[in-house]
């Protein structure tokens, strides 16, 4: 599971109030020449929710305060929520063309 938190007033609040769809992409690149055959990516594709609708909200809050206690305040705030990210697949990308994908439904 990957956490992110946001205000209910942001564009990306919205979409997810209609759509819980969602990707996130963490890349290695520098802004360097070698990037192009050096960089790697991993894109993790799956569905957020709310802390409040998962299993363990105390244990999600908890997990992330203990990363970032300094977003305390913004996690306190009532107009911020905090979203679970149950990852159904990841697809990394190295050697500029080099693909694998693993599937965590199975």
């Amino acid at each position: 599971h990957l956490f992110f938190a946001t205000t209910r007033a942001t564009r990306k609040f919205s979409n997810l109030a209609s759509d819980r769809r969602v990707s996130l992409l963490v890349d290695s690149r520098r802004n360097e020449t070698a990037d192009f055959r050096q960089a790697a990516a991993v894109t993790a594709i799956g569905q957020a929710r709310p802390i409040e609708e998962s299993g363990a909200p105390a244990e999600a809050r908890r997990l992330y305060l203990g990363k970032f206690p300094y977003l305390k305040e913004f996690l306190d705030s009532p107009t911020c929520v905090l979203f679970d990210v149950d990852v159904r697949r990841y697809i990394r990308v190295d050697h500029f063309q080099h693909v694998l994908e693993l599937d965590m439904t199975s």
